[in-house]
């Protein structure tokens, strides 16, 4: 697949198979976000890859939308360090999150991204250090097809890039 072509078939899954994900794509998906491009190059994060069904539980509890962690084959939690210090530190992690997608969907993994709001039970279930703030999550896993939205429900879509596009000025 093609850079263009992940870009515009891209889309959040948050239903997953019960099936485990390969340890080289795991591996691959970790080297995306690794590569990814951050401020003046950095690399302000840390990843916490979690397989652990029991551990995918208790991370989804910790944010409002974050219960498709629970049916994940894969959990990276992106740790950052403290992010009132520059604005560039939720970019950087945008960033890494965005490569690791991408580098899912070219091998076939669905995935979506997750706020996770109750960082002090993150920072219990995982042990991460208090400098590190574990705010963004991604479960990664195979979509099941089972388990598609109501009849009737759909992604609005995208808008329009004439909609959003301005050009030398608003």
């Amino acid at each position: 697949m093609d850079v263009a072509q992940a870009i515009r078939s891209k889309q959040a899954i948050r239903s997953f198979l019960p099936q485990p994900i390969p340890d080289p794509d795991v591996r691959a998906v970790l080297e995306a976000g690794r590569r990814a491009q951050s401020s003046k190059n950095s690399q302000p994060w840390q990843f916490i890859a979690v397989r652990n069904r029991t551990t995918l539980e208790q991370l989804s509890h910790t944010g409002k939308y974050a219960g498709h962690l629970a049916g994940a084959a894969l959990g990276v939690v992106i740790a950052m360090p403290d992010p009132s210090r520059k604005v560039t530190i939720a970019f950087d992690a945008g960033q890494a999150a965005a490569y690791m997608q991408l580098a899912a969907w070219e091998r076939r993994i669905g995935s979506c991204l997750a706020s996770l709001y109750d960082v002090e039970a993150v920072r219990r279930i995982l042990a991460v250090p208090d400098e590190w703030h574990p705010h963004i999550a991604i479960s990664f896993g195979y979509f099941d097809p089972a388990r598609q939205p109501p009849s009737g429900v759909r992604h609005p879509g995208r808008k329009p890039l004439e909609d959003i596009i301005h050009w030398e000025s608003w």
